[in-house]
């Protein structure tokens, strides 16, 4: 008897060995996982080169890791598992009151001098102004729903970074850290941040576009200006890498002008361009992640152009924040051309030349900013 009950975790593992193969084996397989919104990786070619080298082994292994049996499961299992050993979160993610999911901060090796230096440089090849718009961290801003052990945010000491070199070289910089923690504080319904998203939400991007406003001594539209429409059940990227699938979606917003606009949208990825006549791509509010309703996501370049409007012209230099932030900037400009680094590999200055725009903008969330790596080929 004691025999076998010293053979019985052996049994009980290789029992959930063989189980996990043969589910393995007849599980039908995806390529996109919805929770974790991203491509799943395929099965790789058995070559004898990628055999000899061990990146046939390397892909095998994340083919395996990715449609492992019952996967989201798993991943959820680890990621409460964390809490109740004394964890604040799970991969890069804090568990925050109010059902927030709050990215942990940067670490001390980020670029932001880098990226910094590699903004200056692009000013010194073109002929307008230009201004640079951060935004701040949810951490930073929303510090009353992290939990009580947590890392620091280093806004305060990236933002001074960036503002000194910046206006050493006559770039402007627009400093959001005093309106939006104003603005947090406000009880008035309305938050700055996306409980499972990275993004600030559409009430956050429009604080934002009445602050540069302000710095451009332009008029912002007024609030009053749109209807604005809720939509429920959005979950968010950070959601999708946390592993807590029992958090609450959020709502978005969607704030359309109620002035009589013709806005065109022109798409461009290489040498093919398509034209849309909204800036609201409302196919993506079936999907679990709805924020690509605001210009059908990312793509290299993007110009919306509004008749209403019939004069200025401005070139953003962005990652994904400026997608909510753009409808607003066209309200004020006739033209908005949006640049991604990541897809858009042609000359910007030149860009600037060719498109005789009036201002350039550049537009980060400082996390992005802080470890982007295609900056340095702004050029």
């Amino acid at each position: 008897m004691r025999k076998k009950l010293l053979l019985a975790p052996m049994a009980v593992f290789l029992c959930f060995v063989f189980l996990m193969t043969a589910l393995f084996i007849v599980t039908p397989k995806t390529n996109y996982s919805s929770l974790e919104k991203r491509y799943l990786e395929d099965f790789p070619e058995a070559k004898l080169k990628a055999i000899a080298d061990g990146t046939f082994e390397k892909g095998f292994e994340d083919y395996l890791a990715d449609h492992f049996p019952l996967r989201n499961m798993w991943v959820g299992i680890n990621a409460y598992s964390n809490l109740l050993v004394g964890n604040n979160g799970n991969d890069g993610v804090y568990k925050c009151s109010d059902n927030y999911l709050i990215n942990q901060p940067v670490g001390d090796d980020n670029r932001v001098e880098t990226n910094t230096s590699a903004l200056i440089s692009f000013k010194e090849n073109i002929d307008v102004p230009m201004t640079v718009m951060t935004a701040p961290s949810t951490g930073y801003i929303m510090a009353d729903k992290l939990p009580s052990v947590h890392r620091e945010y280093k806004d305060d000491e990236i933002f001074n970074t960036m503002k000194t070199q910046l206006s050493k070289s006559g770039i402007d910089f627009v400093d959001l850290r005093a309106r939006f923690k104003t603005a947090a504080a406000a009880t008035d319904g309305n938050s700055l941040y996306y409980m499972t998203d990275h993004h600030w939400t559409t009430y956050g991007a429009y604080t934002a576009y009445v602050q540069l406003m302000k710095s451009l001594a332009m008029s912002p539209a007024k609030k009053s200006d749109f209807n604005i429409t809720s939509y429920k059940d959005f979950y968010g990227t950070t959601y999708s890498t946390s592993g807590f699938w029992f958090n609450k979606p959020d709502t978005i917003e969607l704030w359309e002008s109620k002035k009589s606009d013709k806005v065109s949208v022109e798409i461009t990825e290489g040498d093919e361009s398509k034209t849309y006549d909204s800036m609201y791509f409302k196919k993506h509010l079936e999907e679990d992640d709805k924020y690509p309703v605001f210009l059908d996501g990312n793509h290299a370049l993007e110009t919306i152009t509004n008749d209403r409007v019939k004069k200025g012209s401005v070139l953003v230099i962005k990652d994904s924040f400026s997608h909510c932030l753009a409808p607003f900037l066209a309200e004020n400009f006739h033209t908005v051309t949006l640049v991604d680094l990541r897809y858009y590999k042609n000359s910007v200055s030149e860009l600037v030349k060719t498109g005789k725009y009036d201002r350039v903008l550049a537009v980060y969330g400082i996390d992005n900013f802080a470890t982007d790596t295609d900056l340095v080929w702004l050029s």
